[in-house]
């Protein structure tokens, strides 16, 4: 399997994972929050809606589009971060992100 079928792969199951985990949402954020310059867009979203309104369409677009894929990518430790303080069982969804980061080291 080629690193943008692995890739793509992993976004699929990243984005089943967050639906099954009742974390993915049908309002999009405004365009401002979307417009941050900060890493994760960490002061205008959470963490869920950096990776389902930016991470996963922007990595989608690359593919669909074959564009080059980035060379390096870490974002296990936000994740963690983030989701550190929820009760819920975030494991196989931290577990995805892992591999996600693995094909970019």
């Amino acid at each position: 399997m080629s690193q943008t079928q692995a890739v793509k792969a992993l976004l699929e199951e990243i984005n089943q994972e967050m639906v099954r985990l009742d974390l993915w949402q049908s309002t999009l954020p405004s365009k401002e929050a979307l417009a941050s310059t900060e890493p994760f867009c960490c002061d205008t979203l959470t963490f869920c809606q950096w990776l389902e309104f930016v991470l996963l369409p922007k990595m989608t677009m690359l593919i669909d589009s074959e564009l080059p894929l980035p060379t390096a990518f870490e974002i296990l430790p936000m994740a963690q971060e983030s989701w550190k303080a929820l009760d819920t069982d975030m494991s196989k969804l931290l577990e995805l992100i892992a591999q996600l980061d693995t094909q970019f080291s």
